[in-house]
């Protein structure tokens, strides 16, 4: 019997979200759910985790120095 772990990735609407993690209790595995980009960029924005540049080249002396 193979035993190795595999992650998936599985999209679902969010109503079945319950049915999925209550299948999943049963059969022992485990559920996450990994944030997008966005909302990680907006988390970012509200954290304070942002930086600011007049333009492009403001902005690459900001970065190089």
């Amino acid at each position: 019997m193979d035993t190795a772990i595999k992650k998936v990735e599985l999209s679902i609407p969010e109503v079945d979200m319950a049915l999925l993690k209550e299948l999943a209790k049963k059969f022992g595995w485990s559920v996450s759910k990994k944030k997008s980009r966005i909302e990680k960029g907006l988390e970012d924005i509200k954290a304070g985790r942002v930086h600011k540049a007049k333009n492009a080249e403001d902005m690459f002396k900001q970065i190089l120095g």
